[in-house]
């Protein structure tokens, strides 16, 4: 019976979602639904007292200033200015400028938070530039396609947010879990650049300029601003007494005088920020509204304690459990974005991570380790969709040229789990030291 009400509520949400309903309100319906048809709670009183307590988190206010920042940075000269700084360390390294991908969306994911806004960000500097050069085209577009999902691992990260208030964990530990995960990432990478770019040295334009190391460091003077920021909202996060919603208005008001300092504050600007922030949030608050519904409606009907106790019943090793969850995870990714598919899921998969001892901080890194996967995957691959929009390409050539960074995200989870220590390390050193 209870493997009928799943399959009736997964083909009802697929169905409402497949006619074009926003994600948040079918999400919503589908509750609505199964409190209507399998429980007797009555599901109106459910909705309003479970939508308000989802958007009236207090830990929840640190996303759209996270949001804010980003977007107030994504209209300044940072990407530019980047660009400036990292290319003269890089004229000497295999794969020359391509490694600007990969460091300017790490540096960039650092002080955005979004896999979107990283990608489209560095994406609007890199891919002409880099493309006057005569770099290839492929390994330009599918550098950027994975690089650009750093901004979900490299803190602040929007998705740890949004997985800490889902999971009820410290959003500040999930930050610090985030922080060598995401640097192995962008190792990885940049190894992939440099086997590929010895592999084919005729590719790679040669070098236009070898500057010296004085000349080089008189370049790097581009970077002092980002840093000073990166600086200052890490510092504000990892602090003792600052809370993620406090760093986050840090950031804001960091974004702002960079912004000032570099001439691109005006009202205009400032206005498309707030209103381009808003409405993404808005957006994000209906999903997580809409999620928290199911979850409480789950929770009536019984199908998280249910499906935790059938997958206890298999008998699955932790190994086989979280390959399991990672193929779900990949599947769902084809059909959703990354936040929708951890505010869906989390209240049915926990209990049952729970369950099998696995650490909360460590699997919140494991799960976005694979939503990275879901921002490359077609059809619904957000950062194919960013990166459709840049270059007018095809979402399947574009799939096909970023899945190198696929696999490597792939290693990357592998990597996590074999040596757990990647993850734990930092949290476990500042706590103790704390």
């Amino acid at each position: 019976m209870d493997l009928l009400i799943t399959f009736l509520l997964i083909a009802a949400l697929f169905a409402i979602l497949g006619s074009g309903v926003w994600i948040g309100l079918a999400l919503s319906g589908v509750a609505w639904i199964g409190m209507e048809l399998f429980s007797a709670r009555p599901a109106g009183d459910a909705m309003a007292v479970t939508i308000w307590g989802a958007s009236s988190s207090w830990t929840l206010t640190a996303l759209p200033l996270f949001i804010w920042m980003g977007e107030i940075l994504f209209r300044t000269r940072l990407s530019e200015d980047m660009f400036k700084g990292l290319a003269p360390w890089l004229e000497r390294v295999p794969g020359r400028l391509l490694h600007t991908n990969v460091i300017g969306c790490a540096i960039f994911a650092a002080v955005s938070g979004s896999s979107a806004a990283t990608c489209a960000t560095i994406g609007k500097m890199t891919i002409p530039e880099l493309t006057r050069r005569g770099y290839p085209e492929d390994k330009i577009i599918g550098t950027l396609a994975g690089a650009g999902t750093l901004g979900l691992l490299i803190p602040p990260s929007i998705i740890m947010i949004v997985y800490g208030v889902s999971a009820n964990v410290s959003i500040a530990q999930l930050f610090i879990a985030g922080v060598i995960p995401g640097l192995l990432l962008a190792a990885l990478f940049s190894g992939y650049i440099v086997i590929w770019a010895l592999m084919h040295p005729n590719a790679i334009p040669p070098a236009t300029e070898l500057l010296s190391f004085r000349e080089k460091l008189y370049a790097s003077r581009h970077l002092v601003q980002v840093a000073l920021l990166i600086a200052v909202v890490l510092g504000a996060v990892y602090s003792p007494w600052v809370t993620p919603t406090e760093a986050a208005a840090v950031g804001v008001i960091g974004a702002l005088l960079l912004s000032a300092v570099q001439g691109s504050l005006n009202l205009h600007t400032f206005m498309d920020s707030l209103m381009g922030a808003t409405r993404l949030f808005c957006m994000i608050a209906l999903i997580l509204s809409g999620a928290q519904f199911l979850t409480l409606a789950m929770g009536y009907i019984g199908l998280p304690r249910h499906l935790a106790e059938w997958i206890g019943s298999l008998g699955l090793s932790t190994f086989m459990l979280l390959a399991a969850l990672a193929v779900f995870f990949i599947i769902l990714g084809c059909f959703l974005d990354g936040i929708s598919m951890v505010v869906l899921t989390m209240g049915v998969i926990l209990p049952t991570v729970e369950k099998a001892g696995i650490d909360l901080i460590w699997f919140g890194i494991f799960v976005v380790l694979v939503v990275e996967l879901a921002q490359i995957t077609p059809p619904v691959g957000f950062n194919l969709f960013v990166l459709q929009g840049m270059t007018k390409r095809q979402i399947p050539w574009i799939a096909k040229v970023a899945l190198p960074m696929f696999l490597l995200i792939l290693v990357a989870v592998m990597l996590v789990y074999f040596f757990p220590q990647l993850v734990m390390w930092l949290p476990r050193t500042m706590r103790g030291g704390g």
